[in-house]
């Protein structure tokens, strides 16, 4: 794998619209007792746009996965409303990948932190999963 080349611009910048709807409120995924958007819905859209973002550069057998994300909810967005979701890759470290990102609704910021993904083989990465199954289910 190490023969591979992973080229991606820092500064690279990519946005995605999301409908804020019943089932990413708070109250329905028990992370809190209101109908607002929830800090998981909103850690799933800032992942979701710096996925798609970093895929655009790769070669069709390889993917990122999430190894760490670290976001501040700063403000409410109620149900029913669009919220606009930004993720600027600020650093490549070999396959890791670093993202800052943010998540607004009108002009006001809802959430911001930094994500890293980690770039690998698709192939590879299942035969793990499967060896670890096998570990697992082995004790």
């Amino acid at each position: 794998m190490s023969s591979v080349k992973f080229e991606m611009p820092v500064g690279l910048t990519c946005r995605e619209t999301f409908k804020v709807k019943p089932k990413h409120a708070a109250k329905v995924l028990g992370s809190g007792g209101v109908d607002v958007l929830s800090t998981p819905s909103m850690i799933a859209f800032m992942e979701n746009v710096a996925w798609k973002c970093a895929e655009k550069y790769l070669p069709e057998e390889y993917t990122t996965v999430g190894t760490k994300i670290c976001v501040s909810h700063l403000n409410p967005a109620p149900i029913d409303v669009e919220v606009l979701v930004e993720a600027k890759l600020i650093a490549v470290e070999g396959r890791k990948l670093v993202f800052e990102v943010a998540v607004y609704w009108n002009n006001i910021k809802i959430g911001e932190g930094t994500h890293e993904r980690f770039i690998v083989n698709k192939a590879r990465f299942s035969e793990k999963i499967k060896k670890l199954q096998t570990s697992v289910a082995g004790k």
